[in-house]
């Protein structure tokens, strides 16, 4: 209070409002998370060392198999797992209420929490209805944290990976991926056609 009775009370709320005009707004923070996530997922690197798409029986919420192995789905899921968002749980519950929005290209006829977090396409569809789809050609426009997706040329595989806080030489965004020798680093951004971008 001894600044208040030193400068008057209207200079001590001046000073006040222009610290809150100056702090973060909401797109510095998405872009913190953003960044915080690309982290979350390059602690996979060295970790997840092999690609192993098999199908598994998984605890709920929260399954995984074991951590040395896993899909390109998998890097996703556990890099927001250490955010606390579960993309199992929230895909299957969301699933449940809205099954006609997800692809079909299983023959499925109702829910599987062992599996459908770990399918390129249900991933795109819940980022979709629950993210913000984003350009697929604009370079400057994929962040730290976002999602893309693309599919494979030879085998039109669908695959996903996350955007990392680093830049190729060129100054493409790496991606933070599994294709078939674990979690790396690459610099694949537009190895592939792009399927989708986005931001969750």
């Amino acid at each position: 209070m001894g600044r208040v009775k030193q400068y008057g009370l209207n200079s001590f709320l001046i000073l006040i409002l222009s610290v809150a005009i100056t702090a973060p707004v909401s797109a510095a923070s998405s872009i913190s998370s953003g960044n915080k996530l690309a982290v979350d997922a390059k602690k996979q690197i060295g970790v997840t060392v092999s690609y192993d798409p098999t199908y598994r029986k998984l605890d709920f919420p929260r399954g995984d198999v074991a951590q040395d192995t896993g899909v390109c789905t998998d890097v996703v899921v556990r890099a927001y797992r250490l955010q606390n968002i579960d993309l199992q749980q929230l895909i299957n519950v969301d699933m449940k209420a809205n099954f006609s929005a997800y692809p079909n290209t299983w023959g499925l006829k109702s829910t599987d929490k062992n599996i459908d977090h770990r399918r390129v396409p249900n991933l795109e569809t819940y980022f979709t209805r629950h993210g913000q789809p984003l350009s697929v050609t604009d370079k400057a426009g994929f962040l730290a944290g976002d999602i893309v997706s693309w599919r494979l040329p030879t085998s039109n595989l669908p695959h996903i990976g996350i955007v990392s806080d680093k830049l190729a030489a060129d100054g493409t965004p790496l991606i933070i991926h599994n294709i078939g020798r674990g979690t790396q680093e690459e610099n694949i951004l537009f190895t592939y056609p792009i399927k989708g971008h986005f931001r969750y």
